[in-house]
């Protein structure tokens, strides 16, 4: 069989039902990847240093020389790896066979060494044009379509990430970016969460999110964030749209939202919750931190998050808008209590 040169265009389109292999580094891949590839390293991270070195202090043909027994010695481990990733996509897709679409950082020498190895094993094999760094071209390009976009608002505890889910189910586009980002954007948005993703990876799930739309030219929701979540920044030019977009702010009674946050957050251990708490004392004050870790101890977590509930509605309007201006096209809809599927339908209404 012949390898054959896939564009990126043509690559996004049908990755999804294929396997992507990645063949950079360790390191490489867990920095940022390809939604969905696999890792295969065609080099450790160590010897990836040598090789890298050679070529550019000596020549691309001292490179090769020091780069073929390290191949060589991994052959039957990867042709092993993708035997078995192979048969898990067969068994899950009929026993309908894979084409291998294989990328490296540039599309050079490190994937066509795979895809030779893996084409000449009788495998279909694609090798990615341009590699990983054509797919990151791509991913920032996602960002400047000129979505339709509708921002979710409400202050803390109105259930918003519940509300955009509801939207889905109602066959709505949604992006949730807390998801996404692994974080919840606030001092205690990291509790029972996965560690977060480099910012590099997190714009790689938000591009291929935003690709994923049934229709660009419909309505996307999202929710009302600051540019930071966490240790990630929503890349600034879909910020912008976001900022640019009308804001549907839900209004809901404080013990409502007080009610929800606290079945939400109370599973926490005493000591996650005071050192959350702990991490905003400054903007806080000491009074009320003090009383807050105080309640937390005496396993008291309504009446410590009351007191976290009005900080953050103090806070949420000044600190979810660049230079604190106020919110442009916003509008409020008023609902009776933390209900997902209720809330989700009153937005529809507002905009059918």
């Amino acid at each position: 069989m012949a390898i054959q040169k896939i564009g990126i265009d043509d690559f996004v389109q049908t990755a999804d039902s294929q396997i992507i292999i990645d063949v950079r580094s360790p390191s490489e891949y867990d920095h940022a990847h390809i939604p969905g590839a696999i890792s295969l390293p065609l080099f450790d991270n160590e010897q990836r240093a040598i090789v890298g070195t050679t070529y550019k202090k000596q020549s691309r043909e001292d490179a090769i020389k020091i780069a073929l027994p390290m191949f060589g010695t991994k052959m039957l481990s990867m042709v092993e790896e993708i035997e078995k990733q192979v048969q898990d996509f067969q068994e899950k897709n009929y026993g309908n066979k894979p084409t291998l679409f294989v990328h490296c950082w540039r599309g050079g020498m490190r994937s066509a060494a795979v895809a030779w190895l893996l084409d000449l094993y009788g495998y279909k094999v694609a090798q990615l044009i341009g590699g990983y760094k054509a797919y990151r071209n791509w991913v920032i390009a996602q960002y400047s379509f000129p979505y339709q976009i509708k921002v979710l608002g409400g202050y803390t505890g109105s259930g918003k990430t519940e509300i955009l889910h509801a939207l889905k189910l109602m066959g709505e586009n949604i992006i949730d970016l807390e998801g996404l980002a692994k974080h919840k954007g606030s001092s205690f948005g990291a509790l029972g969460q996965e560690p977060q993703p480099s910012q590099e990876m997190f714009e790689n799930l938000l591009g291929t999110a935003l690709y994923n739309m049934n229709d660009k030219t419909e309505c996307l929701w999202v929710e009302d964030e600051s540019q930071r979540i966490g240790t990630v920044m929503v890349p600034i030019i879909f910020f912008n749209l976001m900022r640019d977009s009308d804001c549907y702010f839900m209004q809901i009674p404080f013990e409502e939202r007080l009610h929800f946050i606290v079945n939400q957050y109370g599973i926490f251990s005493k000591e996650d919750l005071i050192a959350a708490t702990l991490r905003i004392q400054k903007r806080l004050g000491g009074l009320e931190t003090k009383n807050a870790v105080t309640f937390i101890e005496e396993s008291n977590i309504k009446d410590a998050f009351s007191i976290l509930l009005k900080y953050y509605d103090k806070w949420y309007m000044k600190f979810s808008q660049p230079n604190g201006k106020p919110k442009l096209h916003l509008n409020p809809v008023e609902a009776p209590t933390v209900n997902p599927i209720y809330n989700a339908k009153l937005l529809l209404d507002l905009n059918s």
